[in-house]
Parts: C-alpha cells; sequence; structure tokens
C-alpha cells in the first residue's frame, strides 16, 4: 500500500474507535459561534469523501485533472449532520475513508504519478496547487488524506 493510504487507513480506524466513546450530545456542541460540532465536521468529512471518490475514480479515466466543486458549509448545513445519530456518522465516515484508502492503492503508479497540466487543484485542493503547475492525483489523494488530519485536529474530545 502506499503511505499515506496507509495512514488513512490506520487514522480512520484509530479516530472512529476513539471518537465512538463521545456522547451524541458532546458530538452535537459547537465549541464556538461559526464553528462547526463534532457531528458536521464528521459530516464534512463524508461529503469530501464522497466528492473526491468519485474524483479519485474519474482521474483515472480522464486526462485532466477538472472537477466539479461544492458548497461544504451548505452541504452540513442541507444533511443536518448535528441532527444526526452520532454512532451512524462515524460508521459511515469509517466505511467509506477505508474504501477510499482501499482505492489509492489500487491506482496504478503510472496513472497516479504522471502529471496534469489541465487541473483546477488550485480551487478544490486543500493545499492548492497553482493552475500554471502540472498535478498528479498523487498530490490530490495526498492532500485529501492532509485535509483529513486537520479536521479530526479540530474536534476536542470532552
Amino acid at each position: 500500500m502506499l503511505d499515506y493510504a496507509d495512514d488513512l487507513a490506520a487514522t480512520v480506524i484509530a479516530a472512529a474507535a476513539s471518537l465512538a466513546t463521545m456522547s451524541d450530545e458532546s458530538a452535537a456542541r459547537r465549541p464556538g459561534p461559526g464553528k462547526w460540532s463534532p457531528k458536521e465536521v464528521i459530516g464534512h468529512l463524508i461529503d469530501s469523501a464522497a466528492n473526491n471518490h468519485q474524483r479519485f475514480v474519474r482521474g483515472q479515466l480522464q486526462d485532466g485533472l477538472v472537477f466539479p466543486g461544492y458548497a461544504q458549509d451548505a452541504w452540513v448545513a442541507a444533511e443536518r449532520y448535528r441532527d444526526a445519530p452520532w454512532q451512524n456518522l462515524l460508521t459511515l465516515w469509517r466505511a467509506y475513508n477505508l474504501h477510499i484508502a482501499w482505492l489509492m492503492a489500487a491506482v496504478p503508479d503510472e496513472v497516479r504519478l504522471r502529471e496534469r497540466r489541465q487541473h483546477n487543484l488550485h480551487e478544490l485542493a486543500w493545499q492548492p496547487v497553482p493552475a500554471a503547475t502540472p498535478a498528479t492525483l498523487d498530490y490530490f489523494m495526498r492532500d485529501y488524506v492532509n485535509h483529513l488530519h486537520h479536521h479530526l485536529r479540530q474536534i476536542k474530545k470532552p
């Protein structure tokens, strides 16, 4: 497996087990005005998984790395993650990301490492790639894992 695919799987397994000890009430509590609750953070990471799953598949089948974006805050609000059962969110998030780790490891090296001049990772990536700089699917997948780590650090267990 790839180092970041291994990291994704290990991180998700450990975090899901740790977060499962948080009560539903605690997981719904927002840490401050304009901040997401742990439920909303995990919900956002589910949305990120859903969007990036199809990007990682499409990125293998097309020449460029140009994908649609999505309105993150609107998705979190529309799906009412704060009201969803905490354990259900964790189960979905864990399973989806274990599948994504599997997918990442299955991408052939020549596809994963091929430089693509046409991309919109300056708009989509957590750590953007300048529009004039070639990008790889490998970079985008690694960026996904770093984004996940960033959001997990935002969740404070009581």
